[in-house]
């Protein structure tokens, strides 16, 4: 039995569908079941809650194998180790007392770095790791670069004001993934019951790109003028904040940023097992002009 979180999320629904498309027995835990499509609720086993809960987690490691481990978005959290090890620990502790064997979760690159040790999120996924090793499971932590899909967040200031935005500057090149490409490295992994130990899987996508460069992709594809601008680090956390993020994670999502800008994406090398297919010209052909242009 797989255990499957986050099933209504973007990484999470596309994994559980590469699981059902397999025939795969799964259990997944979703806050609200109605936001599961009818298909799916007819073939998957659900307990309703979150994965943040000792009692919604003891009910679905039972008689599990396997678990497929994605923490949250929790931007109101005191704390970005509240978010990502509190939040975990539930899980941590239930991990040792029902024989789940195997885990595979979502991560971030930059272990090794300097750059890592002050990174906000990435900073706390990488200690999650750890901790999920330290189980005695056997482990693959996912880890990647920002999602090609992050720029969805931009998609108004695209269309009316052609430019997107980030505190990272417009020349480093770092590796960019799809959420369709994470999905299917993690099915791999989940229907694959033959891999032991504990193990990083870097999903960096097939090229390393700039903002300027992806800025050049974007106003071919869309058949219009799109620029990349630069912001102040002030101001993107003050963004965040405006949106409801805590002082505390406003301010790891732009150390993470920071951290990005310095190196923190570009440690892994790129191998044939580590590049996935979806370049990020066929991502804006297929994902983002249909959601500029509408």
């Amino acid at each position: 039995m797989i255990v499957l979180t986050t099933p209504t999320g973007q990484i999470g629904r596309r994994t559980l569908d590469r699981l059902l498309a397999a025939d795969a027995p799964v259990r997944v835990i979703v806050r609200d079941a109605s936001r599961l499509p009818a298909a799916v609720r007819d073939r998957v086993q659900i307990v309703e809650g979150s994965h943040g809960d000792p009692d919604v987690i003891a009910k679905a490691f039972a008689g599990a194998d396997t678990l497929f481990w994605l923490v949250p978005p929790i931007p109101q959290a005191p704390s970005v180790d509240d978010a990502y090890a509190g939040f975990s620990r539930p899980a941590l502790d239930a991990l040792r007392t029902h024989g789940v064997e195997r885990v595979v979760s979502v991560s971030a690159l930059g272990r090794g770095t300097p750059q890592a040790e002050h990174a906000g999120p990435v900073t706390a996924s990488l200690a999650l790791d750890d901790l999920l090793a330290a189980t005695g499971v056997h482990h693959r932590a996912l880890v990647m670069p920002s999602f090609m899909e992050n720029l969805l967040r931009q998609t108004e200031l695209i269309r009316s004001r052609g430019m997107f935005t980030s505190p990272v500057s417009g020349d480093r090149k770092m590796p960019t993934c799809a959420i369709d490409d994470i999905a299917a490295v993690a099915a791999d992994l989940l229907l694959d019951d033959g891999w032991t130990g504990v193990e990083e899987v870097p999903v960096l996508g097939p090229e390393d790109l700039s903002f300027a460069e992806m800025a050049e992709i974007m106003s071919e594809v869309l058949e219009r003028p799109v620029r990349f601008q630069q912001v102040p680090g002030a101001d993107f956390r003050d963004r965040l904040l405006q949106f409801g993020s805590s002082e505390a994670m406003a301010q790891g999502m732009l150390d993470m940023m920071l951290a990005k800008d310095a190196g923190l994406d570009n440690a892994v090398t790129r191998t044939d097992r580590s590049s996935t297919p979806t370049s990020f010209r066929r991502w804006c052909e297929d994902v983002l002009k249909p959601a500029v242009l509408g």
